[in-house]
């Protein structure tokens, strides 16, 4: 395979290149038609990631104010206030951990706090000094020189469904509610054939340096993360806060506690011949663990085909057939508060859906509807199969944002880069 970063770059300025969404790669593949001519690939994915931190360093009093901050909240977030001192400076530098939770609302936590400073909108700091000073002030990340997000374990080659074998309810940040027992429900998370590591498994394109989109925002792949292994690689990155979108971002409240949401998109240069094996792989044809979460355990396997074909990716939303109970349970549990009401009337808030279906299940009438699935797996001597009742990846988005890279790598305005070196999984 002649092809290399430089001469598909070459290509792409010269309006010669193949450059195609990964779901477009598997239709063509569908259709019997070859791939190899593809130059480029883009792959997505949305979803829960809880190896995520910011890094943030902003003025928040005059120099000489105070000596050093103790403790920091945002939003009643808690920073971890460091590493540098800014000693007389009245700057603060800070570490917030994306799962980490306000202590004023047990709903939101550093994934919200996160979608809220993308979307301009200020937020409240309180700064206890080493000599047991409080005060308090607003920013916004115009006011922050430096903001950075990093992924800790980001963008798994997909990730696994889950459910409850035990005859017990079970809290977990795999459900938004407690986990059904008996295997009465099942959670998903992963894109299936979208997601990034999926259509490089053996990471001959993705590398060291290698240019994404993090949240819609320009950044750069460092290298493998935490549990990355051979089977089952992830990756770490990061990127500016400056340009994120907002909508791609964001907290997912599960019965553990608040989460958060990143999206990805990669560009995937098909130079070997690994990858052109791997970008016609389909859905039904990737292997997706099942596991009990009662003991983090492996209780068998499916495909992301029980997950992702002939299903809805977004909930249907008929506002009318509501019949008004007296406490509706898609609201109260919808893990990013999208759904309201208006008087009598329900709405539901299109731009912070998730789309994870959990609606559909909950409502007792056809105000959401949708169908998410369900997951066949052989276990044991018998066969299970299992309710998709919340879903953890958001497809319908990743869809969008890997025809966003698409059309910037088109038009010019995003340039795919040599990895500096392999990354060692």
């Amino acid at each position: 395979m002649e092809r290399s970063i430089e001469s598909i770059n070459e290509s792409i300025g010269k309006g010669e290149a193949v450059v195609l969404t990964a779901q477009e790669v598997c239709e063509l593949a569908d259709r019997g038609e070859d791939v190899e001519k593809v130059d480029v690939v883009t792959a997505a994915t949305r979803a829960i990631m809880s190896g995520t931190y910011a890094i943030l360093s902003f003025p928040v009093d005059a120099p000489c104010s105070f000596l050093r901050a103790k403790e920091v909240y945002m939003n009643g977030v808690p920073a971890h206030v460091g590493p540098c001192p800014n000693e007389r400076l009245g700057i603060l530098d800070l570490m917030l951990f994306g799962t980490d939770h306000s202590l004023d609302d047990h709903h939101y936590g550093a994934g919200h706090l996160f979608r809220d400073l993308a979307a301009g909108n200020p937020v409240d700091v309180r700064v206890v000094t080493d000599n047991d000073v409080t005060f308090t002030t607003q920013v916004t990340l115009d006011d922050m020189p430096y903001a950075m997000m990093y992924g800790t374990r980001h963008a798994f080659k997909n990730y696994s469904a889950f459910v409850n074998t035990s005859d017990d309810t079970v809290s977990s940040i795999f459900h938004a509610i407690d986990f059904g027992p008996r295997l009465t429900e099942a959670t998903i998370s992963g894109c299936g054939q979208i997601n990034p590591v999926k259509n490089d498994p053996l990471l001959k394109s993705i590398g060291i340096g290698t240019r994404i989109l993090m949240n819609g925002s320009e950044g750069f792949i460092l290298g493998s993360g935490t549990r990355s292994a051979k089977e089952k690689p992830n990756l770490t990155a990061f990127a500016d806060m400056h340009g994120m979108d907002p909508e791609y971002m964001g907290g997912f409240f599960t019965s553990a506690g608040p989460e958060c949401i990143v999206s990805w998109a990669v560009p995937i240069a098909v130079t070997d011949p690994s990858v052109v094996d791997a970008i016609a792989e389909r859905d039904r044809q990737i292997k997706m663990s099942v596991m009990a979460v009662d003991k983090r355990a492996c209780v068998g396997y499916s495909t992301y085909g029980d997950v992702w074909e002939d299903v809805d990716l977004e909930v249907t939303f008929d506002p009318e057939d509501c019949i008004n109970c007296a406490l509706c349970e898609p609201q109260e549990n919808c893990p990013m508060a999208a759904i309201s009401f208006d008087g009598d009337k329900v709405k539901l808030d299109r731009y912070a859906c998730f789309n994870c279906g959990l609606c559909t299940t909950l409502c007792v009438g056809d105000v959401f509807t949708g169908n998410m699935g369900s997951i066949n797996f052989e276990l044991g001597d018998h066969s299970a199969n299992v309710p998709i009742v919340l879903r953890q990846s958001d497809k319908k988005r990743a869809l969008e944002l890997s025809e966003k890279l698409k059309e910037k790598i088109l038009e010019g305005s995003f340039k795919l880069t040599q990895m500096v070196e392999h990354i060692q999984s």
